[in-house]
């Protein structure tokens, strides 16, 4: 890049940015839900400045060059707040493209050897096009951070350890078991065993949608950890069509204590600990 470009362009920073805010506020998809007018021009200000500042003849094709990291840091910085916000990669990548747009705009008006615009033209877009990439590459980096952290999220909530009644716990659990949602189980119901003291841990599967092996043996780990915290393990919640698998695979549940229903398994587990529950008789109320 000329250095006579680079000094046009750092003459031209006010109107590259009416220019930039121009396209992006004449975008349809713009998420003014998302972020308001002037938190995007406080951005695009910040861009603009970092970028035509560090613009040089030498560091135009190396991206990697210290030169390039404060652009690099702003723009990794908006791309990670806008995945967390919930901006798509498209609404991310205008947001560099319609820059691009705009310091194009300003070269075509300014440079009038067509020759000298060409080059110059190359070498904005080269540029451009490599900071899209770190952006998008960024973006990705946030949303997987934003999934990770929902998908534990989920994870937590939906292995939730109830306390039905004094001493005793219920877990129903709701979808597929693998070997990393056990693991949670697991610590889940054992620190609640822990911090309540119950004797019996109910383990509900009948919102699991199907047992094969590695889920049974799932199961038994669970079992077994609730067992050497000196708790009762009892599952509930199997179906006959689980009850057939299970029976297929040859799959052996005997030393553990099975019901088919949440019900049951409570009521066993008042058998266990001698609690009768009774229905309390009607009463009836006399007006007078």
């Amino acid at each position: 890049m000329s250095l006579n470009t680079n000094q046009l362009l750092k003459k031209q920073k006010k109107t590259i940015l009416e220019l930039w805010m121009k396209n992006q506020l004449a975008d349809e998809g713009l998420r003014e839900d998302l972020i308001s007018n002037d938190e995007l021009r406080s951005q695009s200000e910040e861009l603009i400045e970092a970028l035509v500042g560090n613009l040089s003849s030498q560091n135009v094709n190396d991206l990697n060059s210290d030169e390039w990291s404060p652009v690099i840091e702003i723009l990794g910085g908006i791309a990670i707040t806008r995945a967390r916000q919930g901006f798509s990669p498209r609404e991310t990548g205008n947001f560099v493209f319609s820059l691009k747009e705009a310091l194009l705009e300003v070269l075509k008006r300014e440079i009038t050897d067509p020759q000298e615009l060409f080059k110059e033209v190359l070498k904005i877009s080269r540029i451009l096009d490599n900071l899209t990439v770190v952006t998008f590459e960024t973006f990705i980096k946030g949303r997987e951070e934003v999934i990770l952290r929902q998908t534990d999220e989920i994870a937590e909530i939906s292995t939730p350890v109830i306390r039905v009644w004094d001493g005793i716990l219920a877990l129903p659990i709701i979808g597929t078991l693998d070997s990393a949602r056990t693991q949670i189980v697991m610590e889940n119901l054992l620190q609640e065993i822990v911090d309540t003291g119950s004797s019996i841990a109910i383990l509900d599967i009948s919102g699991v949608p199907a047992v094969d092996s590695l889920v049974a043996q799932h199961l038994i780990k669970t079992v077994s950890a609730t067992r050497l915290m000196g708790a009762e393990c009892i599952i509930s919640g199997i179906r006959p069509e689980i009850a057939q698998t299970v029976v297929h695979l040859g799959i052996d549940l005997s030393n553990i204590i099975t019901k088919s229903t949440l019900a049951s398994a409570l009521a066993y587990a008042f058998r266990v600990m001698r609690l009768e529950v009774k229905k309390a008789a009607a009463t009836t109320n006399t007006i007078r």
